[in-house]
C-alpha cells in the first residue's frame, strides 16, 4: 500500500528558500547602492581638479604677476566660469605725464566710464614706493570687474628715468597715455603752482637763465626740463612701442574734450560712452567742466588749484623760450606721428 506524504514540509521548506534568495538580492542591492556612491563622489573629487585645470588653460597667456595677484586676491569663479568676482588688479592703462598737461582733468572725464575703475589719488609707485612691491601697489587699486580697466595717474612717471624699466617688469602689455601741451604753457602753470604754495620763490625770468646776460637756458629747472618731450619720449620707446602709447593733446582737451576722449576710449579698446552731452564750457575757470560727474546728479568742476591764472611773463623771455623749445618740439612730433602745432 502506498504511502501518502503530506505537502506542508514541502511549501515550508519552498517558502524558506524563497525568503533567503529575497535576503540575498537585497544585500546585493545596498551593496551596489552603496558601491554606487562612492564611485560618484570620487568622481565629483577628481572633476575639481579638471574644472581647475580648465581656468589654468584660459590663463595660460596671462603674465607672472597676473597669476600672483589672482592668487593673492582670492579670485574666485562663479556659475559661468567665465566671470570673476570684483578684485583688486594691477593696472591696465597708466597716465604717466604729464604735470600741469591736464592729467586730472582726464581722469575724472575718464571716470564716468563704467568699464573704467581708476586710482583717484596718485600713488607714485614707480617713481616713489617702489621698493614696497607689487603687492602694496595692488592693495592701492580699486576693486575691478572682469572686463574693467583698472587704471592710475601719476605724471612723474614720464619724466623719471627708472619709470619705463620698472613698469615693463610689471606689464608688457601695458596701455600708456600721456597728456601734452605747449611746453612753454606748461612751465607757466607750474611756476604758478609753485609761487602758490612757497611764497617768495625768485621769478620766473630769472630761474629761467643760468646766465641771462648771454641767454643761456636753464634746461635743468624742473618747469622747462619736464617739457623737453623728445627726450623723456626716447627712454619710453627702449621698452614700448610706439603703439602703445597714447598722446592727449592738451590743447584740444580743453576746447574739444569729447573729441579727445573719444579718443582715448578707442586706444582703451572701449566703446564711446563718455561724448560731448557730458561736458558744458565753464567761462570763469576757462575749461570744460562735468555736467554729471559720477555719483551726482550736480555739475562739477575741478577744484580752485585748476584753471588758476597764470604770471605774467616777460614777452622777451617767452621768445627766447620759443626759440629754444622750437627744435625739441619738431623732434617730437617726428617721434610721436604727430604735429602739435605748437609757436
Amino acid at each position: 500500500m502506498a504511502s501518502a506524504h503530506s505537502p506542508a514540509p514541502d511549501l515550508r521548506r519552498l517558502a524558506q528558500k524563497v525568503v533567503a534568495m529575497l535576503c540575498v538580492g537585497l544585500a546585493c542591492a545596498c551593496l551596489l547602492h552603496l558601491i554606487a556612491g562612492r564611485c560618484e563622489a570620487g568622481a565629483g573629487e577628481r572633476a575639481l581638479p579638471l574644472r581647475r585645470t580648465g581656468l589654468q588653460d584660459r590663463n595660460s597667456s596671462s603674465s607672472a604677476a597676473e597669476e600672483e595677484e589672482r592668487a593673492e586676491a582670492g579670485v574666485s569663479e562663479i556659475s559661468s566660469g567665465r566671470e570673476w568676482t570684483a578684485s583688486r588688479r594691477l593696472p591696465h592703462a597708466l597716465i604717466v605725464g604729464v604735470k600741469k598737461g591736464g592729467t586730472r582733468a582726464l581722469l575724472e572725464f575718464l571716470r564716468l566710464h563704467p568699464d573704467i575703475r581708476a586710482l583717484g589719488s596718485e600713488p607714485h609707485f614707480f617713481d616713489r614706493h617702489y621698493g614696497r612691491g607689487l603687492t602694496w601697489y595692488r592693495s592701492m587699486m580699486p576693486k575691478a570687474l572682469d572686463g574693467q580697466i583698472v587704471m592710475e595717474k601719476t605724471p612723474r612717471y614720464f619724466v623719471t628715468p627708472e619709470t619705463p624699466a620698472r613698469i615693463h617688469a610689471m606689464s608688457r602689455d601695458v596701455k600708456l597715455i600721456v597728456v601734452v601741451r605747449d611746453p612753454i604753457t606748461r612751465a607757466i602753470s607750474d611756476y604758478t603752482q609753485i609761487v602758490s604754495k612757497t611764497p617768495g620763490v625768485p621769478s620766473f625770468e630769472s630761474l629761467t637763465f643760468k646766465n641771462r646776460t648771454t641767454g643761456q637756458i636753464d634746461s635743468l629747472w624742473s618747469p622747462l626740463y619736464i617739457g623737453l618731450y623728445a627726450r623723456h619720449l626716447e627712454r619710453w620707446l627702449a621698452y614700448f612701442p610706439l603703439s602703445q602709447i597714447h598722446f592727449v593733446h592738451g590743447e584740444r582737451l580743453i576746447s574739444d574734450p569729447a573729441g579727445e576722449l573719444g579718443r582715448v576710449q578707442d586706444f582703451l579698446g572701449l566703446q564711446r560712452i563718455v561724448t560731448d552731452k557730458h561736458f558744458y564750457f565753464n567761462k570763469t575757470k576757462g575749461f570744460p567742466c562735468l555736467k554729471k560727474p559720477e555719483g551726482s546728479s550736480k555739475p562739477h568742476c575741478l577744484g580752485k588749484t585748476k584753471g588758476r591764472t597764470h604770471v605774467r611773463v616777460d614777452p622777451d623771455v617767452i621768445q627766447k623760450l620759443r626759440e629754444f623749445y622750437h627744435p625739441h618740439n619738431l623732434k617730437f612730433y617726428q617721434m610721436a606721428g604727430m604735429d602739435f602745432g605748437w609757436q
